[in-house]
């Protein structure tokens, strides 16, 4: 979940990706749950408790993808946020080895997803948590929502709007205007610059990028060779759907930083005003955070705005990638989360959704939505709505959740929170629990 080198994390559920992936949520079936989803649900509760075989539980393909080291700093996660587990609380098949089920713990409730191996002995090779709810009666409105989220340690902001023809009218809010740091949500502002450029003619969707060795942070084409040839279509979607880092430096510096930096006022993005100029790259973060101890990163903040663009583009790049620490980001804790990041308000990722969905229907339109709703960040309450477009942010201390949002009334909504703790990593099962339940509330019946 953390802000690691090869990615400015959102999968903002807890997600082990094995090599097959559990399954989608199709409709839920009446049918009993098999006795091999019953033993695996039973052995997961068991391992998040300390007890069961991880080499027995799970397949080797998933074995590969999650080693059991991973899995316990998972499990310590979940059991700091929500007590000892004390059993499965419901399963709900989507097939004879696919499941949707619930953990029961101490303080709260896990959702997750399950898919088992056909061959004997059934072993796992999917597994999804996917958010947590407390336990005892949930939040009855959005009003109760932000109040809970209000509670979380650090410092929080949400706005829930409708979307029109106008400026987006508040439904619910709470520290709106006040700017975060968002993670990897900055995103949204490359996708607006490379659809205003398809929109004037300058690019098409199907134009490629031909990769010059450029070094680039982690992510699916930071070990391809020089030469390699990769369509906008192709980077713009993993850059948004898996938050690729390296397909998002590609984009950034294929499309131009000043350009991107352009449209910040262009989009709406005015709260978080002069903090995003320079408008940084996922690797430059990381060096600036990462190198000497952060020593770079404080040769850059004290130097004036105007000197910075070319510390970028001289010391910067030219530090090499070995010099990043391996373990950056991986203890937990907040690294400079006030002064190194991309920023804005709620707001601001309200407006900026709002200006991607207004060129729907736009040269670049059709492509455009499929972007944005590859994934939908929360399954569950995602299927409340008509059309779910989405970007997320997070490393230690930070975690942000935007959707645009069609409701099955045919309106637009736009719903962004998110949390900043500079002391300590934030419960990232309590927040999507919450953005969770807002979404569930916030949708037209």
């Amino acid at each position: 979940m953390g802000f690691a080198i090869g990615m400015i994390a959102l999968a903002l559920q807890a997600t082990a990706t094995p090599a097959t992936p559990p399954p989608a949520a199709p409709a839920t079936t009446t049918a009993a749950p098999s006795p091999q989803l019953k033993q695996r649900t039973d052995d997961v509760v068991a391992l998040l408790g300390g007890n069961g075989d991880f080499d027995v539980v799970f397949a080797p393909s998933f074995r590969a993808a999650l080693p059991k080291a991973k899995l316990d700093a998972l499990t310590a996660q979940i059991t700091a946020s929500l007590g000892k587990p004390t059993g499965v609380d419901k399963i709900e098949p989507v097939g004879p080895l696919m499941a949707r089920f619930r953990i029961g713990f101490e303080r709260g409730l896990l959702n997750a997803e399950i898919a088992l191996d056909p061959a004997a002995p059934n072993q796992i090779v999917g597994l999804l948590f996917k958010g947590a709810e407390p336990r005892g009666p949930q939040a009855a409105t959005v009003e109760a929502v932000i109040d809970q989220l209000a509670a979380m340690p650090g410092k929080s902001g949400f706005a829930l709007s409708r979307l029109g023809s106008g400026a987006p009218v508040s439904i619910a809010a709470h520290a709106p205007t006040t700017p975060l740091a968002i993670g990897s949500a900055f995103k949204l502002v490359i996708l607006a610059e490379l659809v205003r450029s398809i929109e004037a003619g300058e690019r098409k969707w199907s134009d490629v990028v031909t990769l010059d060795g450029s070094a680039l942070p982690g992510g699916g084409y930071a070990q391809q060779p020089k030469g390699t040839r990769i369509p906008l279509r192709e980077l713009a979607e993993r850059m948004i759907s898996v938050s690729d880092n390296s397909a998002t430096d590609i984009l950034l510096f294929h499309l131009g930083r000043q350009k991107v930096e352009a449209m910040l006022p262009v989009v709406g993005m005015t709260d978080g005003g002069a903090r995003n100029v320079p408008f940084l790259g996922a690797l430059e973060v990381f060096k600036l955070k990462g190198v000497d101890g952060g020593a770079l990163g404080s040769r850059y903040l004290a130097m004036p705005a105007a000197q910075r663009r070319a510390f970028l583009d001289g010391p910067v790049r030219d530090t090499p990638i070995a010099a990043i620490p391996a373990g950056l980001f991986q203890d937990g804790k907040p690294l400079r989360i006030e002064h190194l990041e991309w920023f804005a308000s709620p707001n601001d990722l309200v407006r900026t959704m709002d200006w991607l969905r207004r060129h729907f229907d736009g040269p670049a339109g059709a492509d455009l939505r499929a972007v944005l709703s590859k994934n939908p960040g929360l399954p569950e309450p995602a299927a409340n709505w008509r059309y779910v477009g989405y970007k997320g942010g997070s490393e230690p201390g930070v975690l942000t959740m935007t959707f645009l949002l069609q409701g099955k009334d045919g309106n637009w909504y736009a719903l962004s929170g998110g949390v900043n703790d500079p002391a300590k990593d934030v419960d990232t099962l309590r927040f999507t629990g919450l953005l969770g339940r807002a979404l569930e509330l916030a949708a037209p019946r």
